[in-house]
C-alpha cells in the first residue's frame, strides 16, 4: 500500500490501488527474473502492501509464503511466475471460480489442497456466488490457519454459496479489512481482542482516520459491531462469546448484532447461520416468482398478446425481436397478478416482500416501487402529502415533477432560490439561510400551520449534496411537525456508501432517530433555549445552528430515488421511501396516490430489476459504489494534469462549484494542492454543501463547444454518451457500471479533440484563432444573467400572506386552457418591451422550460420581468418544453381571469 503520500484521495483509490499494486509488482519480478531489476525492490514492494493483504481471503498466507520463499530462495523465474497469476486472478476475479488459483505450485491437483481453496466454485452444473467472512478472534496468529481449515470442513455440497475465511486479530484490523475488502459481506467477532493492531502501517491511518474511529474506554465486541454497521450496515454481524450470552442477547447495546452464539459450541450452527444471513439479502421474492413462472405452460385467455411470444416467434415479419431479446422475456410477460406475480397496486404478496427487503436494505420504514420513474414517484409523494391550500416550501429549480405536483394537489408553493453559478449557466442548491428565513416569514405572517413540506433535491444534477440532517434538525427547530421530501434521484447509491450516506435522508434522518433517543438530546435544547433567551429575534434565530425540541418533533422524512440512474434497474425503476412516524395517518392517501398514477399494466420486467437492484446493492453495493468514485477520481485526475487536455478542458473543483461561505471547512477538491484527508472529512461532516465526487462538471466552452454541441459531438462521432449540458459544461457521470477501460476511451477522445483544435489553430492562421477566441469569449464570459422566480400575479394570490411569495399556481395552470382569457405576445419585438416598460404585467399561463437548464424559468401565474425576458432572449438552446417560437409567450389576461371570476360567482 503507498505510504509516501496521504494524498486526499488515497483511501478513495485504495481498492484500485491494490490492482495496481500487484501489477507493480509483477514488473518487478519480470525486471529481476530478466536480470534488469533488483531483488530488494521486488521485497520493498511486497513488504509494503504485505498488511492489507492480511484482509482479503485471496492470495492468502500460503500463496504469499510461497512468494516468499521463491524470492528468498533465488527463484526469480518462479516468483516472476507465481506474482503474475496472483496479479491476474485478482484483476479478472477468477480465483473465486477456478481452483488452480489456489495452488501453490502448478503442477498441484484440486484434491492435493484441499483446505486453500474454495471447493466447488468451478464445478460443473451450477455456479455458486462467492464471498469472504471475517473473523476476529484473540486466538495467536499462528493458529489461525489452522482455525480457517476448521471453517472451511464445514462446508457442503448443499450449500448455496460458498465463502473463505479472512481472520484478524484486533479491533484497528478489523475496521481496515471491512473498509478495505468489499467482498466481506459477514463478520463473527469473538471477545477479548486488543484495539491496538500488530502492524504499525500506514493503511491503518488512512483507512481509520477518514472513517472517524478512534481509541476510547471502550474497545468490546459490541462496540466494534456498532462500529462496522456504521460504515457498512448492509454487514451481518455474529458473536461469539464464552460469558453470559442471554445477558448479552438482550442489551440494546446488541442491536447491531444478528445472532450470538455461546462461544464455538455450534459451529455448524454458525456456518448456517452466516449463509442464511447472506440468503436472506440474496431473495429476491418477486424476481425469484417470475423465474418460476416463466417455466410453467401457462394458457393466456388475457389482453397481452406478447405473453408466451407465439406471436412473435410464429411471425415472419417480427420474429427478429424474439430473437434480439430472447424467448425468456415473453415467457415472462403477463398481465395477470395471480399465480404468486401479484400487484403492485395492492401487493399482498411477493411485491409486499420485496418492498419490504427493499425498506431493509435502504434504512426506511416502508418503500413503494414506482415503474413508471421518479417523475411519478415525486407527484406521488406530494399528492399524498399536501391538500390544496397547504404551503410547500420548494427548490424553485428542482424537477419539473414537483411543479406539476403542486399543480395537481393545489397546493401553493412557497419558492426559495438556489445560489447562481451564473458562469456556468446552473444553479446550485438552496442556503439553509434562505430556507429559515422563508418559515420565519411563515410564522410571522401566522401561516406557519399551513406549511406542510419542505420539497428540495439532494443531490442536485450537478452533484450538490446538502447537510441534511442540519437542515433538517433547524427547520424542525421552527416547526417540529414539518413533513421533508428530498429528491435523490441521482444519489440512491450513496446509502452504501459511509462517506455520502450521511447526507441522504434515510442515512440522517437515522442519525437524528438515535439522537432523539439519546437523553442528552434534551439537555442540548434546553442550553440552547437559555441561551437565545426567552423570544430571540430572527436575526439570533439565522445566526444560530438551532437545535428542535426532542419532546416535541414528529419526525417524517420521503425520498425518491431513480434507481435505474445510479442501480442496476431498467429505465423508469423508481423507488419512493418512507421513514415517517406519523405514516398510519397518511397511509390511505399514498394508496389513493398510486392508484392516480402508477399504471394497472406495470411492467413485469421492471418491477423484477427493481427487486434485483436492491439484492446486488445489499451483496455488493459498498464495492461498487467506491469503484464509481474511484473512476471519477481518477478522470478528474487524467484531465486536470494532462499537458494537452487541460488546455481545453477541465472538471471543475469543489471550490468552483460551491461558494467559499458554504464551504466552513475551506476544502477546495480532491486533488488540490495540500488536500488532505483530514480537510476532506471535514467537509463531509460540516460544510453546508458537499459535492458528490462520482459528477464531474467539464467546462468545454474553454474548446469552443457549447454543452449541446459537444455532447452531440461525442455522441455521434465517438460513442460516448451523457445526458446533461450547460451552456458551456457537460456533466459526466460515474457510476457502477464503468470501469478504467472507459476512462482509457474518454482520455483517449479528448486527446484526439484537443488535436484537432491545435492543428485547427495552427493551420487557419490569426483569422482562426481569432474566431475561436472569440466564440470562446462568447460561452465563457458573455453569459446571460440566471433569473429568479418574481412573483405570483395579485390574482392568484388572494389566499396569499402578505409578505410571503406563495401563490395559487394550480389556478393559473388551468386559465391556460380557457382561450378566452389567454394572449401571445411575441419574445422579440416592440410589444414584449412595452409591456415590460408600461404594462400590463405579462403573466405566464405556462411552465417555460429550456433545455438546458432543465428546469422552469417561468411558471403559470409568475409575473414575467426583465431578467427572465433577457434570459430567454439570449437563450441558444434548441428545445424549450412550453414555448411556441412561431406564436410567441403565452400568457394569461388577469383582468379577464377576475372578470370571468365575478361573473361565474355572479351566476351562482
Amino acid at each position: 500500500m503507498p505510504s509516501k503520500t496521504t494524498h486526499v484521495d488515497q483511501f478513495l483509490l485504495i481498492h484500485s490501488a491494490r490492482a495496481d499494486n500487484w501489477r507493480e509488482i509483477t514488473t518487478l519480478a519480470d525486471a529481476w527474473a530478466a536480470n534488469r531489476g533488483e531483488r530488494t525492490a521486488l521485497e520493498a514492494a511486497i513488504a509494503e502492501v504485505a498488511p492489507a493483504e492480511e484482509y482479503h481471503a485471496y492470495p492468502g498466507g500460503r500463496l504469499l509464503s510461497a512468494l516468499a520463499e521463491r524470492i528468498a530462495t533465488n527463484d526469480a523465474g518462479g516468483a516472476a511466475k507465481l506474482a503474475r497469476r496472483i496479479s491476474n486472478g485478482l484483476l479478472s476475479h477468477s480465483y473465486r471460480g477456478r481452483p488452480s488459483e489456489w495452488d501453490v505450485h502448478d503442477e498441484m491437483s484440486v484434491t492435493d489442497v484441499p483446505d486453500i481453496m474454495p471447493p466447488g466454485t468451478g464445478e460443473a452444473g451450477g455456479r455458486r456466488p462467492y464471498f469472504e467472512v471475517l473473523f476476529v478472534n484473540s486466538q495467536p496468529a499462528v493458529r489461525w490457519e489452522a482455525f480457517a481449515a476448521e471453517i472451511r470442513r464445514l462446508r457442503r455440497p448443499e450449500d448455496g454459496f460458498i465463502y473463505e475465511p479472512v481472520l484478524v486479530g484486533s479491533f484497528e484490523d478489523a475496521f481496515c479489512a471491512a473498509a478495505l475488502n468489499p467482498a466481506i459481506i459477514a463478520v463473527v467477532l469473538a471477545e477479548g481482542f486488543p484495539y491496538r493492531s500488530r502492524h504499525d502501517a500506514p493503511v491503518l491511518r488512512s483507512v481509520l482516520d477518514p472513517l472517524g474511529e478512534a481509541e476510547g474506554p471502550d474497545m468490546s465486541a459490541l462496540r466494534l459491531a456498532r462500529g462496522l454497521k456504521r460504515i457498512r450496515p448492509e454487514l451481518d454481524v455474529y458473536l461469539l462469546s464464552d460469558r453470559q450470552v442471554e445477558k448479552i442477547a438482550g442489551d440494546p447495546a446488541a442491536d447491531a448484532v444478528r445472532r450470538v452464539f455461546y462461544a464455538v459450541e455450534e459451529p455448524l450452527e454458525m456456518h448456517l447461520a452466516i449463509l442464511e444471513g447472506v440468503q436472506a439479502r440474496y431473495e429476491t421474492p418477486f424476481f425469484d416468482n417470475l423465474k418460476k413462472y416463466a417455466r410453467r405452460p401457462i394458457g393466456t385467455f388475457h389482453a397481452l398478446p406478447i405473453a408466451r411470444g407465439k406471436s412473435v416467434f410464429k411471425s415472419d415479419w417480427i420474429r427478429d425481436m424474439g430473437e434480439f431479446y430472447g424467448l425468456n422475456l415473453f415467457l415472462a410477460e403477463s398481465s395477470a397478478t395471480t399465480g404468486g406475480l401479484d400487484s403492485l397496486l395492492e401487493p399482498t404478496g411477493t411485491i409486499k416482500r420485496s418492498q419490504e427487503l427493499a425498506a431493509r436494505a435502504f434504512g426506511a420504514d416502508h418503500v413503494f416501487f414506482v415503474t413508471n420513474g421518479t417523475s411519478t414517484s415525486n407527484k406521488m409523494a406530494v399528492q399524498a402529502l399536501l391538500a390544496p391550500g397547504d404551503i410547500a416550501v420548494v427548490d424553485r429549480n428542482c424537477h419539473k415533477s414537483h411543479h406539476y405536483g403542486m399543480v395537481l394537489t393545489g397546493a401553493q408553493p412557497y419558492y426559495v432560490e438556489a445560489f447562481p453559478m451564473t458562469e456556468y449557466s446552473m444553479y446550485g442548491a438552496v442556503p439553509l439561510a434562505t430556507i429559515k428565513r422563508a418559515l420565519l416569514a411563515l410564522r410571522a405572517e401566522g401561516r406557519l400551520d399551513r406549511l406542510k413540506l419542505l420539497d428540495l433535491t439532494n443531490c442536485t444534477f450537478d452533484g450538490h449534496m446538502y447537510n441534511v440532517r442540519r437542515v433538517m434538525e433547524e427547520c424542525l427547530a421552527i416547526k417540529p411537525d414539518l413533513i421533508f421530501l428530498w429528491d435523490e434521484a441521482w444519489s440512491g447509491f450513496a446509502r452504501f456508501s459511509p462517506f455520502l450516506r450521511p447526507r441522504t435522508a434515510m442515512g440522517a434522518a437515522a442519525d437524528i432517530e438515535d439522537w432523539l433517543r439519546d437523553p442528552a438530546s434534551v439537555d442540548a435544547y434546553e442550553k440552547q433555549r437559555a441561551d437565545l433567551g426567552k423570544d430571540p429575534s430572527d436575526e439570533a434565530l439565522l445566526a444560530a445552528r438551532l437545535i428542535p425540541d426532542p419532546r416535541l418533533v414528529r419526525l417524517r422524512v420521503y425520498q425518491t430515488n431513480s434507481t435505474h440512474k445510479s442501480m442496476s434497474a431498467i429505465r423508469q425503476g423508481s423507488m419512493l421511501l418512507v421513514k415517517d412516524v406519523d405514516f398510519h395517518n397518511v397511509e390511505a392517501q399514498f394508496h389513493e396516490a398510486v392508484f392516480t398514477h402508477a399504471s394497472t399494466s406495470p411492467n413485469q420486467q421492471l418491477i423484477a430489476s427493481l427487486d434485483i437492484a436492491r439484492r446486488q446493492m445489499e451483496l455488493d453495493g459498498y464495492g461498487l459504489v467506491m469503484n464509481a468514485i474511484e473512476i471519477a477520481l481518477k478522470i478528474r485526475r487524467a484531465i486536470n494534469e494532462h499537458p494537452l487536455i487541460s488546455k481545453y478542458f477541465r472538471v471543475l473543483g469543489a471550490d468552483e462549484m460551491i461558494p467559499a461561505e458554504y464551504r466552513q471547512s475551506g476544502f477546495k477538491d480532491y486533488l488540490a494542492p495540500g488536500s488532505t484527508w483530514a480537510t476532506a472529512v471535514k467537509a463531509m461532516n460540516e460544510d453546508e454543501f458537499y459535492l458528490d465526487p462520482t459528477r464531474m462538471t467539464l467546462v468545454c466552452g474553454t474548446a469552443g463547444f457549447d454543452g449541446t454541441q459537444f455532447k452531440g459531438l461525442l455522441a455521434n462521432e465517438y460513442d460516448i454518451q451523457l445526458n446533461k449540458t450547460s451552456r458551456n459544461s457537460v456533466l459526466l457521470q460515474s457510476n457502477i457500471n464503468n470501469t478504467r477501460s472507459d476512462i482509457a476511451h474518454l482520455i483517449r477522445v479528448l486527446v484526439e479533440i484537443c488535436r484537432g483544435i491545435e492543428k485547427r489553430l495552427a493551420d487557419g492562421g490569426e483569422g482562426e484563432r481569432a474566431a475561436f477566441a472569440a466564440r470562446v469569449k462568447s460561452l465563457m464570459t458573455d453569459v446571460p444573467d440566471l433569473p429568479n422566480f418574481s412573483h405570483f400575479h395579485e390574482v392568484y394570490r388572494s389566499d396569499a400572506g402578505r409578505t410571503t411569495p406563495e401563490g395559487d399556481m394550480r389556478a393559473a395552470f388551468f386559465n391556460a386552457y380557457d382561450a378566452s382569457v389567454c394572449e401571445y405576445v411575441p419574445l422579440i419585438g416592440a410589444e414584449c418591451d412595452r409591456r415590460l416598460k408600461d404594462g400590463p404585467e405579462m403573466v405566464s399561463a405556462n411552465f417555460v422550460i429550456p433545455y438546458p437548464p432543465g428546469f422552469p424559468i417561468m411558471v403559470p401565474g409568475q409575473v414575467l420581468t426583465q431578467e427572465t425576458i433577457d434570459f430567454m432572449r439570449k437563450l441558444d438552446v434548441k428545445e424549450i418544453h412550453g414555448y411556441e417560437k412561431a406564436r410567441g409567450l403565452k400568457l394569461v389576461k388577469p383582468d379577464a381571469v377576475a372578470t370571468k371570476a365575478k361573473r361565474q360567482s355572479k351566476a351562482r
